[in-house]
């Protein structure tokens, strides 16, 4: 591991909760949307282990939240997804990709409906704010986006309705998944949804004051020792085996829905205005000619790349290139997303990886990798 270290200036925002993250002992982070993420705890594996057998509270403060608020607002979240946004109900999250003009993926956020004329987006790490702030006033629409004061606390693993049936009460257990309440923990009034970023089970605690962030999560904590509670974060091996992508890694402006199996989320030709409209069908219609997929590479655990690995056929030509990947202990194998050429994509074509340890053996996957 690298002895660099990241400087945490006034450019990387202060997190509600970052004190009680480095106290409860964060080792790394990286930085998203301008502030500090935690990446690692104990370490890698066994904030893992820990993860898939109990609960973990989380800071992904750095999952800002975009308000787009007025008459506009439902007119201007349609204009920038190519998924039907108007059948969204008021306390409902739709998972819906942000797409350019271009059909490149700006961000695929988490959509919350607070009201019929007002709406989170919860992104992974990109401006958005910026990009959404120029169409409003490029349209001239009657609509506010702002960041607002709004930081999410997640809490997810097998026992995580458990403890929040006790620091709230039973209704919680009533929460479907994308839909949220709104309630009251530790003296402050926030939104609870059924979501997070991992297949554990869990929920997102959206915060509204920031001044409050220690004490929400001491709240939690208070509860927390019947269920070996520990502070975590998003976790490398976790959302390999469930398949989550990262927005920055396993796919960025330069890819389309198409590549990244994004179009399951929407149906072309909804009634709204949308400006991937003309790309999209365009993409649709002429195929594309790579994507991304699920690789199983043999061999011991390999670290991961700073970059990209190069994935070759048979033949040793390259295909294209590793974005993610970590070690499965599920699995007892090397598990990746890679892009590659359309040819390669088939569940069951064998190619290699070019690693820093050498070459290895691999094989294109099932979302399952069964």
């Amino acid at each position: 591991m690298s002895s660099s270290h990241i400087v945490f200036s006034r450019r990387l925002r202060l997190t509600p909760f970052e004190q009680r993250a480095v106290e409860q002992g964060a080792k790394a982070f990286t930085v998203y949307n301008h502030m500090p993420l935690p990446s690692v705890y104990q370490s890698l594996e066994e904030d893992y282990r820990h993860l898939c057998n109990h609960v973990q509270i989380w800071d992904v403060s750095a999952e800002r939240q975009v308000e787009v608020k007025g008459p506009d607002a439902l007119a201007l979240i349609e204009l920038i997804t190519p998924r039907d946004i108007s059948r969204c109900q008021v306390g409902q999250c739709m998972y819906a990709p942000l797409v350019d003009e271009s059909g490149g993926i700006i961000n695929d956020p988490l959509i919350l409906r607070l009201a019929d004329d007002r709406f989170w987006i919860s992104i992974a790490d990109s401006d958005v704010l910026l990009w959404v702030k120029g169409i409003v006033f490029g349209r001239g629409m009657d609509v506010s986006v702002f960041e607002p004061d709004v930081s999410p606390l997640a809490v997810q693993g097998p026992k995580s309705d458990d403890l929040m049936a006790e620091v709230i009460g039973p209704e919680v257990r009533d929460i479907r998944f994308f839909r949220f309440i709104e309630t009251e923990i530790a003296g402050t009034r926030v939104i609870m949804a059924r979501s997070g970023w991992s297949g554990q089970g869990g929920f997102e605690i959206y915060l509204q004051d920031s001044s409050k962030g220690t004490d929400l999560w001491d709240a939690i904590c208070s509860k927390g020792e019947a269920y070996n509670l520990r502070a975590g974060c998003p976790n490398l091996i976790e959302r390999l085996e469930t398949g989550l992508m990262s927005y920055g890694s396993d796919m960025t402006l330069e890819n389309n829905p198409f590549e990244c199996g994004l179009d399951r989320f929407f149906t072309l030709g909804k009634e709204a205005e949308y400006m991937s409209r003309d790309a999209l069908e365009r993409i649709s219609t002429e195929g594309v000619s790579k994507k991304l997929v699920n690789l199983a590479i043999d061999g011991d655990s390999i670290t991961a790349p700073r970059s990209t690995f190069d994935v070759l056929d048979q033949g040793g030509g390259c295909v294209g290139y590793v974005t993610s990947m970590a070690y499965s202990p599920k699995y007892a194998t090397t598990l990746s997303f890679a892009t590659v050429d359309i040819g390669s994509t088939v569940p069951g074509t064998s190619l290699q990886v070019v690693t820093d340890q050498g070459l290895r053996s691999a094989s294109v996957r099932g979302a399952d990798w069964q």
